[in-house]
């Protein structure tokens, strides 16, 4: 649920904030580890422009691989994490382990989870992604078996078990890909929590910069071309050339940069036919 603000300043009037709902409760101090060192950058040298480290917060530890098979956990509580979309759940397994994984939609505190081959295909529940029926909506999927989910990870996101083809199950990604995976990897049944994400807005530029965001110029908005490549009067040329370019004058647009050509005999159906 989104939440509107009445207009008391500029910075609230067009405020929209995501309602969560989660338990009153302090994060377990076990799973948390600190978070330090500058963001964006590779030895020093900026790798990914426009980021900070923003707003100072601990990374809490989370179970994507969950192997913990065939031993039940209780839902101790749904909590708020700082460094994704979707809430975190903390498990509490009946041999006195705890754990951090992705809350679906429709999670509660009480409930029971497990992790296995024969479980059922319940939200929350972990198994083999050749064991879900067809049509479920899953997510935290693996691409390699035992790895770990590395598929479908952000708030609200979901994929669809569309097919099963002998050693293979057809999944049907966000994006809109049709991809193949093997029927040994794990995937986590449920659509992840905050879908209504998307439509939360800032407000003002201080926030975005407590997320970790700097300040992000337009090249066509420099006065110079000695500034950027788009540099100049926009008014009357746009960016004054064919095709766009970085601020360093290579071309960003029409360029192919996937490079994991090995991995193409997965994909059934592209993301843009």
């Amino acid at each position: 649920m989104i939440k509107t603000y009445k207009p008391t300043s500029a910075g609230i009037r067009t405020r929209k904030t995501l309602v969560r709902d989660l338990s009153f409760e302090k994060p377990e101090k076990s799973l948390m580890r600190n978070l330090k060192g500058a963001a964006g950058r590779n030895n020093g040298r900026i790798s990914s422009r426009h980021k900070e480290r923003g707003s100072k917060k601990h990374y809490r530890i989370i179970d994507f691989k969950r192997d913990k098979f065939n031993i039940p956990a209780i839902i101790a509580s749904i909590e708020y994490d700082p460094n994704r979309g979707p809430n975190i759940a903390l498990l509490n397994y009946v041999d006195g382990e705890k754990r951090y994984i992705l809350a679906p939609e429709d999670l509660k505190v009480g409930m029971k989870v497990v992790s296995g081959e024969k479980v059922e295909a319940d939200v929350g529940n972990s198994l083999p992604i050749g064991n879900i029926p067809l049509g479920v909506s899953v997510h935290n999927i693996e691409i390699n078996p035992g790895r770990g989910g590395q598929l479908v990870r952000g708030a609200g996101s979901y994929a669809q078990i569309m097919a099963k083809e002998g050693n293979y199950v057809n999944i049907k990604l966000p994006s809109g890909e049709i991809k193949k995976v093997v029927v040994s990897c794990y995937a986590t049944v449920g659509v992840l929590s905050n879908s209504d994400l998307r439509n939360v807005r800032l407000g003002k530029a201080g926030r975005n910069r407590h997320l970790g965001n700097r300040p992000h110029v337009r090249g066509v908005a420099m006065a110079n071309p000695s500034d950027h490549p788009h540099g100049g009067s926009y008014k009357d040329s746009g960016i004054g050339m064919p095709s766009p370019k970085s601020p360093w004058g290579w071309k960003t647009r029409g360029v192919r940069t996937r490079k994991r050509t090995h991995t193409n005999k997965f994909i059934v159906k592209r993301r843009k036919q």
